[in-house]
């Protein structure tokens, strides 16, 4: 079994240039796929270029992973990213959403983007 990698919050923003790029790519092809899924209707699942484009898409999460972070905005609108971590002791995630210049915040590992709290120094 694979062992998380903790970040800390100097580690997670040394990552954000490639992970910029992974997200930006992901949001890329969810858009893609929402416009071909309306233009295909009930018929989407078997529209062989969705199909590739989701393809595409489990190769960009497993590059994500690869990297110790996870890709959480199922909507395809935020782009948000949370790095395991350590803050006073317990284990959080550090949150970092595509519109950020920087990690800034984090939350616990059973709470979400809604309860985020800034990173202490």
């Amino acid at each position: 079994m694979k062992e998380t990698k903790l970040f800390t919050p100097a580690e997670a923003n040394e990552t954000l240039p490639l992970v910029k790029k992974i997200v930006e790519d992901i949001l890329e092809a969810g858009q893609k796929i929402r416009a071909l899924s309306a233009e295909a209707g009930a018929n989407a699942e078997q529209n062989p270029e969705i199909i590739k484009i989701m393809d595409h898409l489990d190769e960009l999460f497993d590059e994500m992973e690869s990297l110790g972070c996870y890709y959480k905005d199922w909507n395809f609108s935020a782009g948000l990213v949370d790095f395991p971590a350590v803050i006073g002791g317990e284990e959080v995630f550090l949150c970092w959403r595509s519109d950020e210049e920087g990690l800034k915040y984090y939350h616990d590992v059973d709470s979400g983007y809604a309860a985020r709290k800034p990173i202490p120094n």
